[in-house]
């Protein structure tokens, strides 16, 4: 019998991110505490640029995209906030959306599933994804399992895919 296996990756739905931006952007436009405050997010290129005329009032901005995010199921592991800098009158904050699994985080998952994983399940690096191989199923679903509880300790937001 074929060996089963499946694919750990870390991805971001873009429309889903979009919509999160769209709906922090009005929000902002929208709040009291907002107003006169010249608060502002949107995308910039592939990033997502905060623009306030206080620290405070950035952060806060940078809160709300948070906030929707979460609710459009992003996980906060995906965005990589930068520090708040000033750009003449204004506060800037840029923000990255993070996607892929690098090579150090990969080496990390692949030790993980070697020490505390099941012994026939087998782990192959494949660019930034990593692919699970195992003649059991049930070994698989124990992977997940396992990497599903280490995921505080991982810097990535992890999906399952391709399970076959």
């Amino acid at each position: 019998m074929a060996d089963s296996s499946f694919d750990i990756v870390s991805e971001i739905d873009r429309q889903e991110a979009d919509n999160a931006l769209n709906q922090a952007a009005k929000e902002v436009s929208q709040r009291y505490d907002f107003r006169g405050t010249d608060a502002s997010v949107a995308w910039s290129g592939e990033q997502i640029l905060i623009i306030a005329n206080t620290e405070d009032r950035a952060l806060a901005v940078l809160d709300v995209l948070q906030s929707k995010m979460i609710k459009r199921g992003i996980s906060l592991k995906s965005l990589d906030s930068g520090e708040p800098f000033e750009s003449g009158k204004q506060v800037r904050i840029v923000t990255s959306l993070k996607e892929g699994i690098d090579k150090e985080v990969a080496k990390k998952i692949g030790k993980i599933v070697r020490d505390e994983g099941p012994k026939g399940a087998k782990t192959q690096i494949q660019g930034d994804e990593i692919r699970v191989s195992s003649k059991s199923r049930d070994d698989l679903q124990e992977v997940i399992a396992l990497l599903r509880g280490k995921q505080d300790e991982l810097d990535v937001a992890l999906q399952f895919q391709n399970y076959r």
